[in-house]
């Protein structure tokens, strides 16, 4: 069992990683063209806005609530029960999404200044960040849509096609962005029509394979319809329990408007650097584990669904541990490498290198949640995730503040970084709380060898440590190297570090069986 997970995060994981490759150069593409500017932030805000949302209504707190039921369907229900519950669910949240969407485009205004209050008395980044939001906010109704797609495919064990999705949102962005920006009278304007249309490529790709096995049906609005309902009740309380991480970035955000311009630039590009091995990984990992995951649930086989969790802990620490000591000592050479140039000049690659520092802090807990979340929403149970998500939120929102005011009194040039720190604090509290909560609940139960384990982990972290000092470059060398200079230099630090890491965990004793559920 735990070879067909593995080849299956695999799977995902390799789709994911050529989507955040592709992100990555959207992400090159934005940096020299505008660099960290008040455009960028005005985009930022108005893209995160309907990304929150998308939480609330795609991979996020749907997903985790519909995967459960139509697990559940597909295994004691007939096929029509089981297109009766796609149908419903399409029709009633496709009805709900557009009402949504409406308001948030003629509201645009209003969500400007309660998302990013700081904007308001600047006129050019206000009402540009307003033009935008009209343009990105139903990006929300197709990329729920999407998500409800994909997780109707990911149900039936189709992982490639949602995972290679994103790419699409990708390709379409850069291309307005090199094209569909200069053609607009309005700057920057191209970049929230590049979403718009984004949202609507990713949606068509995915409805010929649903058509395909026959689960692309007419969707009826039918909210009292019982497998709708239940949907409907998990999602309440799923909406939150697993959007903390976002919600804090908003937070983030919101508090940075007030600070000095490009402080939500350098927070969205650190950002961007620390989710995409949480991408490639952690988000790939709890997507394949949720149904099997459901079916243990659906079937109580409790030994099964410990075991699962027990070996998604240990792969997630095996891999997200040296991701984030490699992030944090290579966040300089990485800024460098992948945004340098153009606009985005050698402030903005040390402001934004503090912020990826203190992201990288924080990387383990966000891993950590994603993987053990699912353990609650399998189960059914969306309430308990919440009160954590509410302990780790109040958490963020309060070392936000005090940061903040610390930072800025000690008159710390990057008083963003705080904002990011205490992300990476509030996400290491949410994995403990939910860690504990399975613990306290026997649900999960460790398999024997844990403190081995962790510190044969260790000892890999610190040679790798080693390595990457010693062969680390100066700063300044990084400034001056070409872009194909960089590249080659980045890459022999990470191969070196990586290789360093393997070794280290071969000496102490890992073997390939080490990644074998036990059961």
């Amino acid at each position: 069992m735990s070879f067909r997970l593995l080849k299956s995060t695999s799977v995902v994981g390799g789709m994911t990683l050529v989507s955040r490759i592709m992100g990555l150069a959207r992400d090159m593409v934005y940096s020299r063209l505008f660099g960290a500017s008040p455009i960028m932030d005005a985009f930022f805000v108005a893209f995160k806005i309907p990304n929150l949302l998308r939480r609330f209504f795609a991979e996020g707190a749907f997903s985790q609530a519909f995967v459960p039921v139509i697990g559940e369907y597909r295994a004691n229900r007939d096929e029509q029960e089981l297109k009766q519950l796609i149908a419903g669910v399409s029709g009633t949240l496709g009805l709900v999404l557009l009402v949504v969407t409406a308001i948030g485009v003629v509201a645009a205004p209003l969500m400007i200044m309660v998302f990013a209050p700081g904007f308001h008395g600047e006129g050019d980044r206000y009402d540009l960040a307003v033009q935008m939001l009209r343009f990105t906010f139903p990006y929300i109704l197709f990329i729920s849509l999407t998500g409800l797609a994909g997780s109707i495919l990911n149900t039936f064990g189709r992982f490639a096609v949602p995972a290679f999705t994103p790419v699409l949102l990708n390709l379409v962005m850069i291309a307005s962005a090199i094209w569909i920006v200069p053609l607009l009278p309005v700057p920057g304007l191209g970049l929230a029509v590049g979403v718009f249309l984004a949202g609507a490529a990713q949606l068509a790709f995915q409805i010929p394979f649903l058509a395909r096995m026959g689960l692309l049906v007419r969707p009826r609005w039918q909210p009292k319809l019982e497998g709708v309902r239940r949907i409907g009740k998990l999602m309440l309380p799923a909406i939150f329990g697993s959007s903390v991480a976002q919600i804090n970035i908003l937070l983030d955000t919101l508090i940075a408007s007030f600070l000095q311009a490009g402080s939500i630039s350098w927070l969205y590009y650190s950002d961007r650097m620390m989710e995409f091995p949480l991408g490639v990984f952690g988000i790939a990992l709890a997507t394949v584990i949720l149904p099997g995951l459901s079916r243990n649930h659906a079937r109580d086989e409790s030994k099964n669904f410990s075991a699962t969790l027990d070996w998604a802990l240990r792969l997630t620490l095996m891999i997200a541990v040296p991701a984030a000591v490699g992030l944090f000592v290579l966040a300089g050479p990485i800024l460098v490498t992948v945004f340098f140039g153009g606009a985005f000049d050698e402030r903005d690659v040390a402001m934004a290198e503090l912020s990826l520092q203190a992201f990288a802090l924080g990387l383990m807990g966000f891993s950590l949640v994603k993987v053990l979340a699912p353990g609650y929403f399998a189960r059914q149970d969306t309430r308990t995730p919440v009160r954590f998500g509410v302990i780790a939120l109040v958490t963020n929102a309060s070392l936000n503040i005090i940061l903040v005011i610390v930072l800025t009194r000690w008159d710390y040039p990057a008083p963003h970084a705080g904002l990011a720190f205490a992300t990476g604090v509030a996400a290491l509290l949410n994995a403990f709380l939910l860690f504990r909560g399975l613990r306290r609940a026997d649900v999960l139960r460790l398999a024997p060898g844990w403190g081995r384990w962790l510190l044969m982990l260790g000892v890999g972290n610190v040679a790798m440590v080693v390595v990457l000092q010693y062969l680390l470059p100066s700063f300044e060398m990084w400034m001056q190297w070409h872009a194909l200079e960089r590249v080659a230099n980045l890459s022999i630090l990470i191969v070196a570090g990586a290789a360093t890491y393997l070794l280290a965990l071969w000496l102490t004793g890992v073997r390939p069986r080490h990644l074998h559920m036990h059961s």
